[in-house]
């Protein structure tokens, strides 16, 4: 049975639990300059719940396993039955917070979402952009992983044929200005890195259980 508690601590919420080796399993809010976009969204990920606002925990392979998920459950609670809106997730940081030369990283891109479905987490809609994992390169540190979640109120969005030749470095704010998408209703980010990079793992480098990742990583 799980034991699920939650402490303040230096300014940091954390729940902790136990992981399948029965040691602790913490679930830390972001620091407070991080939580500034936070606002309305629930990102849901397998066994891990809402990771909204949070550093996706180290332990039960959570980094590893994040990076070939399929897409999360988004939900939106305050929206408009009757309206419709576009999902973006992007990174930031890539390809590392210190020099993110290929900013934004477009991760996913869905547009023409029914708030009614949108609510319950329904993401179904024009996906412009099929979902990428988060997968941070080994050693470029936690990167941001943003949401946003926009009213869209005229006309078709679609990417421009260079847009969709890469994903890397897309100008967000001349897409968003092209489509007259204004502030965001509702936006959030977690934060990962890349598994190799934990603590756990470099304790095991040395007996052979640390495999290699070949994924394309952003």
């Amino acid at each position: 049975m799980k034991l699920a508690i939650a402490a303040l601590w230096l300014g940091l919420v954390m729940v902790v639990t136990e992981d399948e080796d029965n040691s602790p399993c913490v679930y830390q809010k972001l620091l407070e300059e991080d939580t500034v976009m936070c606002k309305g969204l629930e990102v849901y990920y397998p066994e891990m719940g809402n990771v909204a606002c949070m550093f996706v925990p180290e332990c039960n392979n959570f980094r590893q396993k994040i990076t070939y998920w399929p897409e999360p459950i988004v939900k939106f609670p305050g929206a408009l039955d009757d309206a419709t809106y576009m999902l973006v997730m992007v990174d930031p940081d890539a390809p590392s917070r210190s020099e993110p030369k290929e900013k934004f990283w477009r991760h996913w891109l869905v547009a023409d979402i029914k708030g009614s479905d949108l609510k319950k987490g329904n993401i179904q809609g024009q996906e412009l952009t099929v979902y990428n994992p988060p997968s941070p390169p080994v050693t470029t540190g936690f990167h941001r992983y943003q949401f946003f979640v926009y009213l869209q109120e005229e006309g078709i969005v679609s990417l421009l044929p260079k847009e969709n030749k890469t994903r890397g470095s897309w100008k967000l704010d001349k897409f968003l200005s092209r489509f007259h998408l204004k502030e965001p209703e509702a936006s959030t980010q977690f934060m990962t890195q890349n598994y190799q990079d934990s603590p756990i793992a470099k304790a095991s480098e040395g007996d052979g259980n640390n495999p290699k990742d070949n994924l394309r990583q952003r």
